[in-house]
């Protein structure tokens, strides 16, 4: 399947998606119906390697469907990300995993990499017992993975003789205990409550290590930055949700009169000016991703990963953006006035939605020190760009 074909497929159910937006947030979590409409666009598993059935969309295209899917729903925009940047896994794994696990169109894997869990090396590979949070999408995934540390029998971190430290594991669902606690401000219908396995085997080589492992696909998604990508995913999410703040405004504007106003909300200055600060805001910052995604995929494209320099750029990019869209959606929430706040108005949800989004580690207004450090030349350490 083409990117073209991803694109215009997500284009295809996104009213579809719009008009259960409220029924996904009150579910908390993507509806069955709704997983099984969005599986056969290709949305959750865009970086599957061509020789697996990957739709085969460039780093740039894909942020295109994450951001459509997202203007549409929040929530199927998000677990767009979640899935596909998962999906990258696919080039590290080895073979037998890599078709166990991606090899089916309908497969979906999500999971939080933070080493939360502990795992124990055994005969055939690993025992593995933890809890993380942010279990976007998991309940919907085919197999759910988990960051871990490797520790001894005393408890304490360990690493295996063969240098492995810090694995990201996948589990079959059926191994996955699932924790009802994600009752939040916004994104509620990605389902990202924590999850939890006890003394689980895992076999030898289902998982990967994040950052060092030896890629076994060398394609352009392998050798681009895994977090660089994963940053502009959620950024690409935020814009999805901000330029629906902006077209939800614009129609209201075009009907509502304000309490002792015989003019529509559009006819005041102030939200004329508004609409015009939003678009240019979201199209600056657009525009920013796109060149910096560009650059680093030419790059790898060329059969090289990219420079510091270019994931610095890619994550600055990300961060600006997603802060960006959030200005944005709370300039549209406030301009829309008293009609923003009920819940049948898109606009509160948007702006619920923007600003949990900012919230995501990759592009959290605290990851702006270190790429203001490195352009100033300090010291950084660069592991996580």
């Amino acid at each position: 399947m083409g990117t073209n074909l991803v694109l215009d497929a997500v284009r295809q159910i996104g009213p579809a998606l719009a008009s259960r937006s409220i029924e996904i947030e009150e579910a908390r979590g993507l509806p069955p119906d709704v997983v099984e409409l969005i599986k056969p666009t290709g949305a959750f598993r865009m970086y599957v390697p061509a020789d697996l059935d990957g739709p085969g969309v460039t780093a740039w295209e894909s942020l295109e469907v994450i951001e459509e899917l997202a203007y549409h729903d929040g929530a199927s925009g998000w677990c767009s990300m979640i899935g596909s940047t998962t999906s990258l896994t696919a080039s590290m794994l080895p073979d037998r995993f890599a078709n166990q696990i991606f090899g089916d169109d309908g497969a979906v894997a999500g999971g939080f990499a933070m080493p939360s869990g502990r795992a124990t090396p055994v005969d055939g590979g690993l025992r593995v017992s933890g809890r993380w949070q942010w279990g976007s999408g998991t309940r919907h995934c085919t197999w759910i993975a988990g960051g871990c540390l490797l520790v001894g029998e005393d408890g304490t971190p360990q690493a295996r003789s063969d240098g492995l430290m810090a694995p990201f594991v996948f589990f079959q669902p059926d191994d996955v205990e699932f924790i009802d606690n994600w009752d939040v401000s916004g994104l509620s219908g990605t389902g990202s409550g924590d999850y939890q396995v006890t003394d689980v085997f895992v076999p030898e080589g289902r998982w990967v290590q994040l950052g060092d492992d030896a890629t076994v696909r060398h394609n352009s998604m392998s050798r681009f930055s895994f977090f660089g990508l994963l940053a502009c995913g959620v950024a690409s999410c935020a814009m999805g949700i901000a330029r629906r703040a902006v077209d939800e405004l614009v129609e209201l504007a075009g009907t509502k009169r304000p309490q002792g106003s015989s003019k529509t909300l559009g006819r005041r200055p102030q939200v004329q000016a508004d609409v015009a600060i939003a678009e240019a805001k979201l199209a600056s910052a657009w525009a920013f991703v796109e060149a910096s995604i560009t650059d680093s995929w030419v790059t790898a494209e060329s059969g090289s990963a990219p420079t510091v320099e270019q994931k610095r750029r890619l994550r600055l990019s990300a961060t600006h953006a997603t802060q960006t869209a959030a200005e944005v959606a709370e300039l549209m929430y406030k301009a829309g006035g008293g009609a923003a706040v009920y819940k049948s108005c898109p606009l509160q949800r948007t702006f619920r939605d923007a600003f949990v989004a900012t919230q995501h580690a990759m592009v959290a207004p605290r990851t702006l020190e270190t790429y203001g450090r490195l352009r100033l030349g300090i010291e950084t350490d660069t592991g996580l760009l």
